[in-house]
Order: structure tokens, then sequence, then C-alpha cells
């Protein structure tokens, strides 16, 4: 029998189909403005490429920050456990996990077993974020999926010293403003989203490997800049933005299991 985790953030929503031989499917899709709607539809299009069909599913699991919204679920987990449980199953190696998403950021240390031993938030603030760069691009006239390959070309960051958004947004005016060339300015700001988030986990700490989930890891710049601050490589999954629905899925064949 399948089981399903659902991961419905502020940016996208999640969902993994796993069965006895592992993930059978999985799909993505914006969350907009109806939770509830957009969770019965990433779920259709999972079980759909899957071959399956709701009545199917012997346990679903929710996450994310509105994982008590989901009706059909029949238990809500935090994402916290689930990105663990996700980065272990991928790679058991894996000690921490940093996960970026669209409106929030994590550090979580992982035990060998998969289990949290220590993690850090930050849910108030959007630097760093997906919002962050958005708001960046936004200034800048460019694509997001732009910033991170122009943002490698640069040998000289700009300094960003801010990376509140608001107050980010109005340093990058006036460096444009100044001449600083685009590279150099999209830099700075990758530059100073890592140190924020590296000041924000420094008390969790930093253990190989080290894994980077969640949509901005797809931007290669966060990578480099990360990997420049806490001195070590940084491993992406194939598809870093179903770890936390994945670690639902995994939750819930032990739910299952339990009868």
């Amino acid at each position: 029998m399948l089981v399903a985790g659902i991961d419905v953030g502020a940016a996208t929503a999640k969902t993994v189909i796993f069965n006895e031989s592992g993930i059978c499917s999985y799909a993505i899709m914006p969350t907009g403005f109806d939770v509830v709607e957009v969770s019965r539809e990433v779920m259709e299009s999972a079980l759909e490429r899957c071959g399956s069909a709701m009545k199917n599913l012997g346990f679903i699991i929710s996450t994310g920050y509105a994982r008590n919204a989901i009706p059909f679920a029949n238990k809500a987990v935090t994402e916290i456990l689930c990105h663990a449980r996700g980065a272990h199953f991928l790679m058991p190696e894996v000690r921490t996990v940093i996960d970026i998403g669209g409106q929030d950021s994590k550090v979580i240390r992982v035990s060998e077993t998969g289990d949290v031993l220590d993690f850090v938030m930050n849910d108030k603030c959007a630097a760093g974020t997906g919002r962050f760069f958005e708001v960046m691009a936004g200034v800048l006239q460019l694509n997001i999926g732009e910033m991170g390959p122009i943002s490698l070309k640069s040998e000289k960051p700009s300094r960003i010293s801010s990376t509140c958004t608001v107050f980010a947004e109005t340093e990058m005016v006036s460096l444009r403003a100044r001449g600083e060339r685009r590279k150099d300015i999209l830099a700075g700001i990758h530059k100073a989203a890592a140190s924020r988030i590296v000041s924000m986990g420094r008390g969790v700490g930093f253990r190989k490997e080290v894994m980077l989930s969640g949509g901005v890891s797809k931007n290669r710049g966060i990578k480099k800049f990360l990997e420049e601050k806490i001195g070590m490589g940084i491993i992406i999954p194939e598809e870093p933005q179903i770890v936390g629905a994945l670690g639902a899925a995994l939750l819930a064949e032990v739910e299952l299991s339990k009868g």
C-alpha cells in the first residue's frame, strides 16, 4: 500500500508518494492563496504520475507552515523532523541540513539515525530566503534564475551591509547609481545572505556532510558562498524541494507499519 507526504510551504506545495520500492512519484506546485485546494491538486498530480488514486493511500502525513490545514492528512508533523528524515534517506552520511525556503530558513543537525539533534529556524525575517532573492531580482530587472550564474562571474563582490530585505534593496539602488557592476552587486547579495544563514546556524554547528535543500538551493550562487563561509562542500540532492515531503512520507510509512 502507498503512503504520502505533503509539504505545503509559503511558496510551494510538494507531495511525495512512497511505496515498498521507494519514491513512486512526486509533484511540486506554487502554493497560491488556497492551501486546501493546492494540497488536493498537488496530491492528485503525484498520484496520477504514480498511476494510483487517493483511496490507495494507507497513511498521509502533512508538514510545512500549512500542515494543520490539510483536511485529508492523517497526521501533521513539524518540518524540522521531516527534513532530517528526508535528508537521511537520500544520504545517510548527512549531519547538517540547511533548508532555505520561500519565507524561512533552517539549520538542522542530524544524527546517524536521521533524528534531530538540534536546530535553529528564522521565520520572522525574509533575509536570505526565496522572497529576499525575488525582491533583489526585481530591483536589478533579472529573472530569478539568472542571479546565481551571474554572481559566479564576479571577482569583487560589492559590500552589502544589511540583510534586511528593505534595507538591502536600498543599498542595491545606491550601488547601481554609483556604477558598480551588476555581477558584483549580485555576488554581494549572495555573500550577505550566506553570512546571515551561517551566523544563524553557528550555535547548531556545521558538521559534514552538509546538505542544502529548499527552492533557493537551485541557486548555485548561494551554494558557493555558503561553502566559502563554512569551509566545506555542500551536497544538493537531485530535487532539493521535496526533502521535507519525502521525510513526511517516510514517517507515514512508519505510522502505517504500526497497524
